[in-house]
């Protein structure tokens, strides 16, 4: 708990006492205080096969996050801040549960960065009761290295973004220009750790351990893209296991105009095939989806989170 006294859970660096229960808790950028909140425990099928697998994905959607893209598809819980208070015990009776109930393949921690002291917590007591499935922490790439170090020994999988190579877009739109940076260097951090994705056993197609990079295609934004994954293939080469995403829906008004639409296909095209140039050997490809509305609200890759059910 003594980590939340003056916070520096994440590159944000605020400094402030999130153990205060006034309203000195919550004016860090994250905008939250020490207690634990999560907005979502359940399998999800929406994530790439090897984390997915036949069963799902063992989720746990964290409310709050330290980066706030104003794009976000999980806005309602990373922006708006829904979600319930909840004890980490009772947070691992849920997880057991859903592990006992759906057979996950994994226990998948979205956003965790800003409550990782529960976080930990949570996985030692996971371990401690025979849960040894594999942990993920699916992360924004925005992470302080020193806690990636104290996340070592409580993660087996990495899943992280690599959004922005454009240090003035990354400040546009996220409000931190030294995202092309930091998020490398944890990558690399990752990388050290747990090497590239692997299998969990010979005879199972589902991950065990190691790091899969996701890059999400904006609209409006093909250098971006191009340029992410010309950086990625430099620092690690072509063995890299990489998603390319193209799920992106505009799901509020965006001051950026293209933002306010779908990704079009000659966008798409122009991404794909510099991955395919570049040679990376690993690529798994989120293709357009032809028959999405611009007016759909929700859907597989746009929860909501005010039902019992998120993902339809």
């Amino acid at each position: 708990m003594e980590l939340f006294k003056e916070c520096q859970l994440c590159p944000r660096d605020c400094r402030v006492n999130r153990l205060e229960e006034e309203a000195l808790g919550y004016s860090g950028f994250c905008r939250e205080n020490h207690q634990l909140r999560v907005a979502y425990v359940g399998p999800h099928f929406g994530e790439e096969p090897p984390i997915t697998g036949e069963n799902g994905s063992g989720t746990v959607f964290f409310s709050g996050c330290s980066l706030k893209c104003p794009y976000c598809q999980n806005y309602q819980i990373s922006r708006d801040g829904f979600g319930e208070s909840i004890h980490v015990d009772e947070l691992f009776e849920r997880v057991a549960g859903m592990v006992e109930t759906h057979h996950v393949h994994n226990v998948n921690l979205v956003t965790p960065d800003h409550f990782f002291p529960h976080v930990f917590e949570l996985v030692l007591l996971l371990r401690r009761q025979g849960y040894n499935l594999p942990v993920v922490y699916n992360l924004s790439g925005y992470q302080s290295i020193q806690m990636l170090r104290m996340a070592e020994d409580f993660a087996d999988i990495y899943l992280p973004d690599f959004k922005y190579t454009d240090s003035a877009l990354s400040q546009r739109l996220s409000k931190c220009r030294d995202y092309p940076e930091v998020a490398l260097k944890a990558i690399v951090e990752m990388v050290r750790q747990k090497g590239f994705l692997e299998n969990l056993d010979a005879s199972s197609h589902v991950a065990g351990k190691g790091v899969l990079v996701r890059h999400l295609i904006l609209p409006g934004q093909v250098e971006n893209s191009l340029n992410a994954l010309t950086t990625l293939f430099l620092e690690f080469g072509s063995g890299l296991p990489l998603s390319l995403m193209s799920q992106y829906h505009p799901v509020l008004p965006q001051r950026d105009q293209a933002l306010n639409r779908s990704l079009t296909k000659d966008e798409f095209d122009r991404v794909f095939s510099h991955a395919k140039d570049l040679g990376f050997e690993r690529l798994f490809v989120q293709f357009l989806d032809k028959t999405r509305s611009v007016k759909q609200e929700h859907g597989p890759f746009l929860p909501d989170f005010r039902k019992e059910q998120p993902f339809s």
